[in-house]
């Protein structure tokens, strides 16, 4: 009668046994720490122009808070370097940039680039004068330029960024791009100047 019952008795103690191992490595596994974004901040901004509704983000880490709640021409900016995107030098989710953006739009001597890519950059030396000259001040300051879009892709209207480094790290795209890439930099606390010089169209998570 008691070698009846021994097959239950094991596969039950397996079980408890399988049961006490996945707790244990649940326990044991490190929890990931989201950014800690600060209240106000979004990742993506709706922009009605003329009627016009454009989208403006997501990209990897970054968050928007417009200075006034009714106007979305300047916004405060954050960094953080989710999931290791920009360097491997700073812990994850660290931020990395606080700085300004500033919505303008580019002078239509050109239309938006496109390609099969969401983002397809311009650098400085391909892209119009007139383009260049829509900078704000410090011109030597605001040297990124990232596009809004709507349904039919990117468009003139964007924000020129400001970054403003918290501290010293390599930026190297997680260490995804190397010496070569015009992304790749040393960068020191303070205005970020070497910050890549492109105005980047956007086509949107689509």
């Amino acid at each position: 009668m008691r070698n009846r019952y021994l097959p239950g008795i094991g596969l039950a103690a397996l079980v408890i046994a399988a049961m006490t191992l996945f707790a244990g490595c649940s326990e044991s596994a490190p929890k990931r720490l989201a950014p800690d974004i600060p209240r106000g901040y979004m990742s993506t901004l709706d922009i009605e122009i003329n009627g016009r509704v454009l989208q403006f983000g997501p990209f990897a880490g970054y968050y928007f808070k417009p200075d006034s709640p009714d106007d979305l021409s300047r916004l405060s900016v954050l960094c953080f370097n989710e999931d290791f995107f920009y360097t491997r030098d700073m812990p994850e989710n660290t931020m990395l940039f606080e700085g300004d953006a500033i919505l303008t739009t580019l002078e239509s001597v050109e239309t938006p680039k496109t390609g099969d890519q969401r983002i397809i950059p311009v650098f400085f030396h391909q892209a119009p004068r007139a383009w260049l000259q829509r900078r704000p001040d410090p011109q030597n300051e605001f040297i990124h330029f990232h596009s809004c879009y709507d349904k039919s892709g990117p468009t003139l209207t964007g924000y020129w960024l400001r970054h403003r480094a918290k501290a010293a790290f390599t930026y190297d795209m997680g260490q995804r791009v190397n010496e070569e890439s015009p992304l790749y930099h040393t960068v020191t606390p303070g205005i970020d100047k070497n910050f890549a010089k492109i105005i980047e169209f956007d086509r949107g998570p689509h």
